[in-house]
């Protein structure tokens, strides 16, 4: 038999729109997307910041962090599943690996914005199709894409891991934006110069988006 036939959705008594209406502001996903050292992460949680002293419910998705737990690689798995768990479940950085990734976030943030919170997810996701696929499975408005456009050059300037060194010594391969291509967003809702202006201008900058659009109030 067939288990997946016996999986059927329950709904819930408290629905997203009292949630929405005890919170004071609408729920969704807003989805940084950009290269390496961009600013994604620094953005993200300087917009966090903001939203919590305005009272906001807001939660971070941060890349570096889901793949500690949620997401670990094979590496991190082993030692505590097992090699033959860790392989069939762990998280490498192959196409296929951030494609399943991305698609996992994209699950999670969406049960935030069912719970009325605004998610904020920092992610490379550097192919388009993993992006537009996570926004087809949310709701239409629910899936604010933001292109944080910081030329390479800078982004490598910055390199606060030190993985482009790595990269152009050929010490890690497939990385986003050397050996592996980076595909930015062809319609963003908005587009960030992350070279130009400081977390909090930027930052600024999304709050006066979700005020223009309803997100929220004030």
């Amino acid at each position: 038999m067939n288990n997946d036939t016996n999986v059927t959705w329950h709904e819930h008594r408290v629905s997203r729109d009292m949630r929405e209406a005890k919170n004071n502001h609408k729920g969704c996903v807003i989805w940084f997307t950009g290269l390496s050292g961009s600013g994604k992460s620094t953005i993200a949680n300087t917009l966090d910041h903001m939203l919590h002293q305005s009272n906001i419910q807001t939660v971070v998705l941060d890349g570096d962090n889901v793949r500690h737990g949620l997401n670990a690689g094979p590496g991190m798995l082993q030692d505590t599943h097992g090699e033959e768990f860790a392989k069939r479940f762990g998280l490498g950085f192959s196409a296929i690996d951030r494609e399943e990734n991305i698609r996992r976030i994209g699950a999670v943030a969406e049960i935030f914005t069912q719970t009325g919170v605004i998610a904020l997810t920092a992610f490379i996701s550097p192919y388009r199709i993993d992006r537009d696929k996570v926004r087809n499975t949310l709701k239409q408005g629910d899936f604010i894409e933001i292109f944080v456009d910081t030329p390479i050059e800078v982004c490598e300037q910055r390199d606060p891991k030190g993985l482009y060194k790595k990269a152009r010594a050929g010490e890690i391969t497939g990385f986003t934006g050397i050996d592996d291509p980076y595909e930015k967003p062809l319609n963003p809702e908005l587009v960030l110069s992350a070279a130009e202006k400081t977390p909090d201008m930027l930052a600024a900058e999304i709050i006066g988006f979700l005020k223009n659009n309803n997100y929220i109030r004030g």
